[in-house]
């Protein structure tokens, strides 16, 4: 199996840190023990993960760590093998037990942290300075009731090395009766002098959390006081109207005590005007060129993110993969710690300041923005700590700030994923250059939708515009379950961007969508419906509920929370359906059990734990009593109507076809069979497109693509055409009526920038069953039979 790595950077990357997921068929690897990945013929180190097992006890997913040399401006081509003596040169990174806590070690820097206490670092030496607990303070969180307190827990080893080392540790915020609580997270790795810091934030009150303040700060000795004051740097250098970031400065005869400068070219030659032996502070961001403020003999220089900052803002970006970096550094003579906030612009609103007492990292600024967390809620932020030599280059730290900001992500081919047979098959054997156009457009023209709590959903207009949040924006919360369907279109594509918009809208779905904290355990675990606030207001529903993304991102990242989420929504999807409105097959509409039976299938399926089984048999026996009372699958609508619709039912029979793949039973297939025939016989209109809903009053044209799925799912189980030429008009009207995407208008509504285009949902909902009848059409060579533009 090869491994790709795509032409990005200028500069060579050595021994850089990089994960893959691999795929494998049934019985095809045992074990993990004798992988290898190999470089020219040299074996990378490398630290693999088993992140799901076939029911045969063989690996499913396996996610491997390694450190690969990535050439200047070219690509690379690794290769896996299942068998090697698994032998490689370099030393790892080590974590170790301490009376206290854990001890670190990559090789560079050496670290340890300790139990119950109230620093993140206990000491931390790399090589050229020691620091202790007082160097390093925060994150410190204030609300309008004044300034918390932290108590860190027990810190636990979550991945061990040899290429990375993850630890982790719960605390709380505390002030007075109230807490707050949180998780952080340090990834570090093998002979890297830096350190990835998580702080996730879990509002674990009844009450709104209105954020004033979250700070975290690194000082150069620990005498000093933190502070956390910003003031505006009055330096303009012009607009930059053509966009490139070329914006010319000439600091030759500037003599500070601040430079500003765009770019690497003058960086050189401002070390010389502000030597790192009085102190040169420095605070940058980019999306093209970077921004730098340089100042000389520790004076302040800082950067703010707000609304305005990002209305006024031009930048041509997909923002999931990359807007620009944000950081600062201090450096004197000793040594230099440079900090990159992650994906700072699309989280705002944030700041960072570079001053005498070393670097001030605002993940909430105290004045700016307005950050109100709800009850239940939760919020993860990243920031890169970078110790480096004194004379470490500038535009060194540029760079690496800016791989933090978007890393190398290496690929598999896509044929790699259809041969495991792990996934749905989306892998159509006839490409057709419209339909494969099409389908990139809809994954790619989504809204982008920044802020701190914002950022990896979007509005639904449609949803708004009906008036659902009241007056305010309905947020979409991962409706249709967005996130599977981008690790789909990645596994079946390879385009690395798909992996990005997949990881940026669990992470938004694990923290933001999911109730983390609530008097009512019927909310526990679960996630929200689509609703004004993300959660306000909102309510939980089996139909609302999706967990295949989560465990897609599991696989594809490692991140155990995101199984830990897909469990935590089970469990609620469980303790839903003992509730009376699930009691009586036909009182919910179809698609209520029919998504609860898709979580509860692709839960099985994950962990092999048999508990997911009994409501998904109960769900299927239910279905068949619906069919035996109403005749169909007739959904409540009026008091005294029960009618027909199209796209509910195609999301049950969806569902039921999942569990069907895995327990293929006759009845549970003619069930099916008879449910698409009543879709086919009763939902066609004369102009070839299906109805919306059965009544007068709202059988107008429909356009749902969920009806391709049944008819593909149809022709799976008899193998007759004829129900894929039912689709043909819905079919082509998709894939000929697909926008295009580009750069978008942007506006502030709330806590938000709203970047324009659509919700989520449109290539949530449409991708599976287009792809699914796309693939179909092929295999029968009825593609050639749709009109495509």
């Amino acid at each position: 199996m090869k491994i790709y790595f795509d032409k990005l950077y200028r500069y060579d990357r050595l021994q850089e840190p990089a994960g893959i997921a691999l795929p494998f068929k049934e019985g095809e690897l045992k074990s993990a023990d004798r992988i290898a990945i190999t470089q020219n013929g040299r074996k990378c180190m490398v630290q693999p993960k088993i992140t799901s097992k076939h029911p045969d006890g063989s690996i499913r997913y396996l996610y491997v760590d390694f450190l690969a040399d990535i050439p200047a401006n070219k690509g690379a081509v690794l290769e896996f093998e299942k068998e090697s003596d698994g032998k490689y040169e370099e030393k790892g990174v080590s974590v170790t037990q301490t009376e206290q806590g854990l001890r670190v070690d990559t090789g560079c820097v050496t670290f340890t942290v300790n139990n119950n206490s109230q620093n993140i670092f206990e000491t931390l030496d790399d090589g050229r300075k020691h620091y202790t607990a007082q160097n390093f303070e925060g994150p410190y969180l204030k609300d309008d009731m004044g300034l918390y307190d932290i108590n860190i827990g027990e810190w636990k080893i979550i991945d061990a090395g040899p290429v990375k080392c993850v630890i982790r540790a719960k605390g709380s915020n505390i002030l007075n009766n109230k807490k707050v609580d949180f998780e952080i997270t340090l990834t570090s790795y093998a002979a890297k002098s830096w350190i990835d810091v998580s702080y996730r934030i879990i509002n674990t009150t009844y009450d709104e959390l209105h954020i004033k303040s979250l700070v975290f700060y690194a000082k150069p000795d620990e005498t000093v006081t933190a502070s956390d004051d910003l003031f505006d740097m009055h330096i303009n250098m012009g607009n930059d109207s053509t966009g490139c970031g070329d914006v010319l400065t000439d600091n030759s005869k500037e003599n500070g005590p601040v430079y500003h400068t765009r770019g690497t070219g003058e960086l050189e030659m401002i070390s010389g005007k502000a030597p790192v032996s009085n102190v040169r502070t420095l605070v940058g961001s980019s999306n093209y060129k970077t921004d730098f403020y340089i100042g000389r003999d520790g004076v302040q220089v800082n950067k703010i993110i707000d609304d305005a900052y990002l209305v006024k803002e031009a930048n041509e970006h997909f923002a999931e993969v990359f807007y620009g970096t944000f950081l600062a550094d201090y450096t004197d003579g000793n040594d230099g710690l440079c900090i990159t906030v992650y994906q700072a612009q699309q989280n705002y609103p944030k700041a960072v300041k570079a001053y005498d007492g070393g670097v001030a990292v605002m993940l909430v600024p105290e004045d700016i923005g307005n950050v109100v967390m709800q009850s239940g809620m939760a919020k993860e932020q990243r920031f890169l700590m970078h110790f480096h030599e004194p004379d470490m280059q500038m535009w060194e730290l540029d760079n690496r700030s800016t791989i933090y900001q978007m890393p190398d992500r290496p690929c598999i081919a896509p044929e790699e994923f259809k041969k495991a047979e792990v996934c749905m098959d989306v892998f159509p054997e006839h490409l057709v250059n419209e339909v494969e156009i099409a389908l990139i457009a809809r994954a790619d023209n989504h809204s982008r939708c920044y802020g701190m709590l914002n950022w990896g959903d979007s509005i639904d207009m449609g949803y708004t515009l009906q008036g659902r949040g009241g007056g305010k924006p309905v947020w979409s919360n991962n409706e249709y379950d967005y996130p599977h369907s981008c690790a789909l279109m990645y596994a079946r594509t390879g385009i690395r961007r798909f992996l990005d918009y997949l990881i940026v809208s669990a992470k938004h779905q694990m923290d933001v969508d999911v109730c983390h904290y609530s008097k009512n355990p019927l909310r526990i675990g679960g996630q929200w419906e689509h609703t004004a606030g993300h959660c306000k207001n909102g309510i939980m529903v089996c139909s609302h509920e999706w967990v295949e993304g989560v465990i897609d991102y599991y696989h594809f990242t490692g991140d155990e929370r995101g199984l830990e989420t897909a469990i935590s929504i089970g469990d609620n999807i469980l303790r839903l359906l003992d509730t009376p409105m699930y009691a009586k097959p036909g009182e919910a509409n179809a698609r209520e059990t029919g998504w609860a039976l898709r979580a509860l299938v692709a839960l099985y399926v994950e962990t092999r734990d048999e508990k997911w089984l009994a409501k998904c048999e109960w769900i299927i026996d239910s279905f068949k009593i619906w069919e035996e009372e109403y005749g169909n699958w007739l959904a409540p609508y009026t008091d005294n109507t029960l009618i027909r619709v199209g796209f509910m039912i195609s999301v049950a029979a969806g569902s039921v076809m999942r569990y069907y793949r895995v327990f293929p039973r006759e009845d549970i297939k003619q069930m099916l069979i008879r449910a698409i025939d009543d879709i086919v016989e009763n939902c066609t209109l004369d102009n070839g497109l299906f109805y919306y809903k059965e009544l007068p009053s709202l059988s107008r044209n429909g356009n749902n693509t969920l009806l391709l799925e049944s008819l593909a799912i149809a022709y799976e189980l008899t193998g007759d055409k004829k129900y894929l030429e039912y689709g043909f008009k819905t079919f082509e009207t998709n894939i000929n009526n697909t926008g295009r995407a580009g750069v978008g208008s942007k506006k502030v509504i709330d806590d938000a920038v709203i970047v324009s285009g659509d919700s989520t949902k449109g290539f949530a909902q449409s991708f599976i069953p287009l792809v699914t009848y796309y693939k179909a059409l092929g295999d029968t060579g009825l593609i050639n039979n749709v009109k495509l533009y």
